[in-house]
């Protein structure tokens, strides 16, 4: 039976079983199994060194998994709806490479929306594919982009039908969804493959109150970070596949080039406990979550000066479906920006929050939140609000204007292309040669290849001004442009990088 199946943890089970038999280690790791004391040994403790081993003979082999990898890999794929699962030791971000890689050639079309995350743009400058980009729904109130329409996906097939792929969020970063499914169907309608970016729903797979999953809509590859809402260590992912339009060769060789050949045995444990777990509690669990979550956002609406952004705003706003697990909150009306109160909320009240943004904040709750986490939230911001709210009017209105820059060329060609450094205000109408983003979450303000406006230029100093983390190549105020002088491209020639 399945949940016969289910509860097995075939990769944890043997590695727990060659860290108690006393092997004589004459192999990697060069710690020996935790025989060099240092600092974090004796904080952690020698049983994690133990588990620490490199592919020991009957530990099986990620790159090409025939034994306990493979087994516990096929309980992931079972318990995700899936066909067949991957397991990632260097995060989704190298399943999200790895999914284009493997599905999207050079000067192929993949159609996408604008706000996906920085590996995308890098899996574009090592495939060489061709984004058409696509302007995901915006809410001005809050300064955020959520999901796709399904009919700005449909004008998009309209006006590209050689297209190769469909790049779909499920969720935002900020919780909210895509109709999915339906989506899904359009694309194959029309001989295009679905990939799916599901870093923030790796939950979904586990509580029919959950979204629709990347799975249950039929759509042929997605990337699942577990780490970060399913209970594995950080940087520990799944790729998981459907139907039979993904080329698995192709896939994992691209992974096998992507990955570490060293991966850590602890990230693939982490994994298949995680799975287990989530398979047989994460239904009570989410539903207990999700109950706490409710009780904590009818405080919160109390509570001057703040908005709870639940699932009937970003309905009312357009959007398909919204994950409750994600408590975001509108704080901008207390006077102070988001990025105000992240910093307050860790200084004063201890409460480490997921991100910020100029008017709102994102907290992201799991089956490990307590509800004293929850009371804790809610005390720092009644604090916040006696203390801000009556000095709401002394602020400006934040101002929040989304676009996305013209392309220019593809993001390879600007990547290889002659480049030279200026300072970010003597970048304007220069072609970008680097992504730049703010993170988290990673959604660049630019990429390589297209045309560097004012708008984010502005964009940047108001970043910057706020104190947020402005990822670059260059970090002294210069960014890179290509050199147009001495770039065949500009001169009109053609460029088969």
């Amino acid at each position: 039976m399945k949940e016969d199946r289910q509860l097995r943890t075939p990769f944890f089970t043997k590695l727990k079983e060659y860290g108690q038999i006393n092997a004589t280690p004459f192999d990697v790791p060069g710690h020996k199994l935790g025989r060099i004391e240092n600092d974090l040994l004796d904080y952690i403790g020698l049983e994690t060194y133990m588990l620490d081993s490199n592919a020991p003979m009957g530990l099986d082999t990620l790159s090409r998994p025939t034994g306990v990898i493979r087994e516990a890999e096929k309980l992931m794929a079972e318990a995700c709806l899936a066909d067949k699962a991957y397991f990632l030791t260097n995060g989704t971000t190298v399943g999200i490479i790895s999914m284009i890689m493997a599905t999207c050639k050079a000067k192929e079309k993949i159609i996408l929306p604008r706000n996906v995350h920085k590996s995308v743009i890098s899996a574009l400058i090592l495939s060489g594919a061709m984004p058409i980009f696509i302007r995901p729904e915006i809410d001005l109130d809050l300064g955020i982009a959520n999901g796709v329409s399904y009919e700005s996906v449909a004008e998009a097939i309209k006006k590209h039908p050689d297209a190769k792929a469909i790049f779909i969020i499920n969720p935002t970063y900020f919780g909210v969804t895509s109709d999915i499914e339906r989506i899904t169907k359009l694309a194959h309608d029309n001989g295009m493959l679905v990939l799916v970016d599901e870093a923030h729903g790796a939950q979904f797979y586990f509580n029919e109150r959950m979204p629709f999953t990347a799975m249950e809509a039929s759509a042929d590859i997605s990337a699942s970070s577990f780490h970060k809402t399913a209970g594995s260590f950080t940087q520990s992912s799944v790729i998981l596949t459907k139907g039979k339009r993904i080329d698995h060769v192709r896939l994992r060789s691209t992974i096998n080039m992507l990955q570490s050949t060293s991966p850590s045995a602890l990230l693939l444990a982490s994994l298949d406990v995680a799975r287990k777990t989530m398979y047989f509690q994460g239904a009570k669990r989410i539903d207990r979550l999700l109950k706490m979550a409710e009780d904590a956002r009818s405080i919160l609406r109390t509570i001057p000066g703040i908005k709870v952004i639940d699932k009937d705003y970003i309905l009312s706003k357009g959007g398909f479906d919204f994950d409750e697990t994600k408590v975001v909150i509108k704080v901008s009306d207390l006077g102070i920006t988001g990025f105000e109160v992240y910093k307050i909320m860790r200084k004063k009240y201890n409460i480490q929050l997921e991100l910020a943004e100029s008017h709102i904040i994102l907290a992201v709750l799991t089956i490990g939140t307590t509800k004293e986490d929850l009371d804790n939230l809610v005390f720092a911001f009644k604090s916040l609000s006696k203390k801000y709210y009556k000095l709401r009017n002394k602020l400006p209105k934040i101002k929040f204007d989304y676009q996305f820059p013209e392309t220019y060329t593809r993001p390879r060609d600007a990547y290889h292309a002659p480049k030279i450094s200026v300072e970010l205000h003597e970048a304007y109408d220069e072609i970008s040669a680097e992504s730049i983003m703010i993170y988290p979450p990673g959604i660049p303000l630019v990429i390589p290849g297209e045309i560097i406006t004012q708008e984010v230029i502005d964009d940047i100093d108001f970043y910057v001004k706020k104190g947020s983390v402005v990822h670059s190549d260059l970090d002294n105020g210069y960014v890179k442009i290509i050199d147009k002088e001495h770039w065949m491209y500009w001169e009109g020639e053609e460029n088969d990088l």
